[in-house]
């Protein structure tokens, strides 16, 4: 049996990537969240490492509260712990105890002005707060020269989290608005690639159960969309009848600095089913 250590199993993509590997009976899945163990605690990481042996180690914990952490000195300070250095201690503790690691990492590392997206070797250029400690997190993951692999998220979807700071995503938004609404005006102007949280984990068990080479993936579903295309799509697949309007992105200001083109390519492979096939997969589900 191979022993999985999971850090932010109660969260959308820790909830997905455990309810995978629990499935197949070759594993023990050993989930831990913010209740059992604090990643920024280093004495408790170690302890843990030290009693569980993992054969592989993934990372689904973050601060994802991004206009927070721009406006919030103190919630800067914690995602910085929580983002960007734990993931690095992470990744050398998994190096001291022979285990595999995949860190979860995102779009707003990018600044969005390649309009037909970026590969997983494209130049780093962070906008916000946020996206500087995520970007922080890859570097030092890199740095402790761990067998690694970064995966690179969008528009995260599925079945919400149940963890503290889990967040509606934005396809549950809409359905929910949509029942109090009869017009939403939704941006246009932004355009990226969602991710289907199940999807996203099987995309993991494959990387690291066919050994593809270490280094950094792009993982999202293939294909991207504008928040607006997306609702749309929402909205078709749901038969809700609701007036909807395509409203540039500076008709919602945020303190968070958003990148307007940022559609993950994924040139390593495994290649992902199309969003609109993801989505479809998730309502069906609700």
């Amino acid at each position: 049996m191979k022993r999985l250590l999971l850090f932010g199993a109660k969260g959308t993509l820790g909830q997905a990537v455990a309810a995978l590997f629990e499935r197949d009976d070759t594993y023990t899945v050993i989930q831990i969240d913010k209740d059992d163990c604090d990643i920024t605690d280093e004495h408790a990481v170690n302890a843990l490492f030290e009693k569980e042996q993992p054969d592989m180690v993934i990372n689904a914990a973050a601060v994802n509260a991004v206009d927070t952490i721009e406006t919030d000195a103190a919630v800067y300070d914690l995602a910085t712990e929580v983002n960007g250095i734990a993931p690095g201690r992470l990744a050398l503790y998994a190096k001291e105890h022979g285990s595999v690691f995949v860190h979860y990492s995102t779009d707003y590392v990018f600044d969005g002005v390649q309009a037909d997206g970026y590969a997983e070797d494209a130049a780093p250029h962070p906008l916000s707060r946020y996206a500087e400690t995520k970007l922080l997190g890859e570097t030092e993951v890199m740095k402790a020269e761990a067998d690694a692999y970064i995966i690179r998220i969008s528009r995260l979807f599925g079945k919400a989290g149940v963890g503290e700071g889990s967040k509606r995503s934005f396809v549950d938004t809409m359905i929910h608005l949509a029942a109090e609404k009869d017009h939403l005006d939704v941006v246009t102007d932004q355009i990226s690639s969602p991710s289907y949280a199940p999807d996203v984990a099987l995309f993991t068990k494959k990387v690291l159960e066919e050994s593809y080479p270490f280094g950094i993936y792009h993982g999202a579903n293939s294909g991207g969309c504008s928040w607006y295309g997306w609702a749309k799509e929402i909205f078709d697949i749901k038969n809700i009848d609701i007036d909807v309007s395509p409203v540039p992105a500076s008709q919602f200001p945020r303190p968070a600095k958003a990148p307007m083109h940022s559609m993950l390519l994924n040139t390593k492979g495994p290649v992902q089913r199309r969003w609109q096939d993801a989505l479809l997969a998730y309502l069906d589900t609700i």
